[in-house]
């Protein structure tokens, strides 16, 4: 590393990707220093998103598990809800583990510059103060924002966004939550076990839109029956605000409709935070303000790399890690450059049937022409699940049809987010489904429902 610039490198962004890449640098060898312009330190995961979410999520299950245990006898009288002390217990979680990142950020390895900054020339930054800082390269980890909504009238109506959500004091007797993704449907089921009256606006024919049909069709059956009303295929017209609360115009099926709640909810997804960044003078191309890069990290310009939701192409922690290590190790090593790997790409959707995937979907396989073969087999015929009153969903395995590999798996059920991972592991060491069914699976268990899908394949694939 040169010593022409104050330092060897700079991450802009503490989150997980920023400190991911900070702490690989450092331990390289690096000069390092991560410039940080938020209130807090933590990142999106810790503060407002992964963590908080769950968090709910888990407080609004065990009120659905109270109600659940009426079909085995037991009663403990009327449930009620403190919201107080619910968002209290989870900022205290968020607290801790918001304490943990902000040492690890303050620990001394790394200059931390809590400050706002925009690119002078490819190898400068401007501090809000003024100050310059010169490196030799750069890590781009700014994360994402939540964009105005597409919707005429609805800033001026007013809406919450997860944000807010996490912030609130009590919770609207009724909610419209536009959009069909993971935030959107999580906090539309929150909302809805909690006593919200709830409708779903999704603009794609089905919830999930990039996930397999049959595996949205039945989170979508299993939220209806919750109470949550789910209309696809909509156009959001526009919204105002009236005596009832906000009114949401939307056209369905070719005719125009409206609903009314006491407030809407945000869920139309994330725009990358790079607005301020001034990278046209760095030269760093852009894509409707998502940072270009290869399969390596490296932007458009070879000394500055990004990592994250700023980037993409997977707005998922653990990739947003990944890549971010990527982006440092071809800093120190430039001679042996490490790229991507999205192979074995995994998913969770914290509802409950939770939906997990890894690998390619059976649209994806069948989009890129490969010869496959899939089975599935549902919770409602699995003893364990039968047992826990967890029946909605089923497993799926996709296959390739000569050699019996496993190419990708989906789980809408109990503990997906769990149980996804055993066919990660099975798609990691390249595993056929001939070998997953063979592996001894402890009887009665989640896991073990991998088996009859695996077994089916084998049979199908020779």
């Amino acid at each position: 590393m040169g010593t022409q610039f104050d330092y060897d490198a700079v991450v802009i962004g503490g989150g997980s990707a920023g400190y991911a890449a900070a702490r690989t640098l450092v331990g390289g060898g690096a000069r390092t220093a991560v410039v940080d312009s938020g209130v807090e330190l933590g990142g999106l995961c810790i503060l407002r998103g992964c963590m908080p979410t769950k968090a709910l999520l888990h407080a609004a299950e065990l009120r659905h598990a109270f109600r659940e245990a009426e079909r085995w006898g037991i009663t403990a009288g009327p449930v009620s809800v403190d919201v107080a002390r619910l968002f209290t217990r989870k900022d205290e979680l968020i607290a801790d583990f918001a304490g943990y990142r902000r040492r690890q950020l303050e620990s001394g390895k790394f200059q931390l510059l809590r400050s706002p900054a925009s690119f002078v020339d490819p190898h400068t930054l401007r501090l809000a103060n003024g100050q310059t800082v010169t490196a030799g390269h750069f890590v781009l980890a700014t994360g994402s924002v939540i964009p105005p909504p597409p919707v005429p009238g609805l800033a001026e109506a007013g809406y919450l966004t997860s944000d807010d959500a996490l912030r609130l004091t009590s919770l609207p007797a009724s909610l419209v939550v536009l959009g069909g993704g993971a935030v959107a449907l999580e906090f539309a089921q929150f909302f809805a076990r909690l006593g919200t009256r709830v409708t779903v606006l999704q603009r794609s024919s089905q919830v999930l839109r990039d996930t397999d049909v049959d595996v949205a069709k039945e989170l979508e059956k299993a939220l209806r029956r919750e109470g949550i009303e789910i209309l696809t295929g909509t156009r959001l017209a526009g919204a105002e605000r009236t005596s009832a609360g906000v009114t949401v115009r939307f056209e369905h099926e070719g005719s125009v409709r409206s609903v009314t709640a006491e407030a809407v909810f945000h869920g139309l997804g994330r725009t990358p935070n790079t607005a301020t960044l001034g990278l046209e003078h760095a030269r760093v191309l852009t894509d409707g303000g998502r940072i270009l890069t290869d399969p390596s990290q490296r932007t458009s310009v070879p000394h500055i790399y990004a990592a994250g939701d700023c980037c993409g192409p997977h707005e998922i922690v653990h990739v947003a890690i990944q890549q971010g290590e990527t982006a440092a190790r071809n800093i120190l090593n430039p001679g042996t450059p490490a790229v991507m790997d999205y192979r074995i790409l995994l998913s969770v959707v914290f509802t409950d049937p939770a939906v997990a995937t890894v690998g390619l979907s059976e649209r994806e396989a069948r989009a890129q022409g490969l010869a496959i073969r899939t089975a599935s087999y549902p919770f409602n015929d699995h003893g364990k699940s039968m047992i826990l009153g967890c029946e909605d969903g089923f497993v799926k395995l996709i296959a390739n049809a000569a050699t019996g590999e496993i190419l990708g798996g989906a789980c809408v059920g109990p503990q997906g987010g769990e149980l996804i991972h055993e066919i990660a592991v099975a798609m990691g060491r390249r595993l056929t489904v001939r070998e997953l069914a063979v592996l001894p699976h402890y009887h009665p268990t989640l896991a073990e429902i991998w088996t009859y899908p695996a077994e089916e394949l084998a049979e199908q694939c020779g």
